[in-house]
């Protein structure tokens, strides 16, 4: 596990393989996902522990980022393969835990499943 901005966090997984557009398919005031094409359609990102592979599309989404953060819906922690600039900086303004996991702990990181993440310890 890499640590991109460090905290910690607890929640259930709100997992994923396909990449986000927080721009593009994410509403600002609810952090629900809008496009009917992603699996996580219509699924309340609030307080979970967001796992996706990777962002995508544009900078302005890391304001997406911010703003749910602002709104209070947005995830508690986030966990990619890669991190994107977007991401990266969307979640160091809004001081929401971010790590790069491995292929191994991302693999083992089960959708629903409650987890604490701790960049302290090192430990998902």
């Amino acid at each position: 596990m890499k640590v991109i901005v460090a905290g910690k966090a607890q929640g259930k997984i709100l997992k994923t393989n396909i990449p986000i557009n927080f721009l593009g398919t994410v509403d600002k005031k609810t952090g629900i996902i809008h496009d009917s094409k992603h699996d996580l359609f219509n699924m309340p990102m609030k307080d979970s522990i967001l796992v996706f592979p990777n962002g995508v599309g544009s900078s302005v989404g890391a304001y997406t980022i911010y703003s749910i953060k602002s709104n209070h819906s947005a995830p508690a922690a986030m966990i990619c393969k890669k991190v994107d600039l977007t991401v990266a900086s969307g979640c160091a303004l809004a001081n929401i835990p971010l790590v790069i996991a491995t292929e191994q702990e991302y693999e083992k990181l089960q959708n629903g499943s409650s987890i604490t993440l701790d960049t302290d310890s090192g430990k998902l």
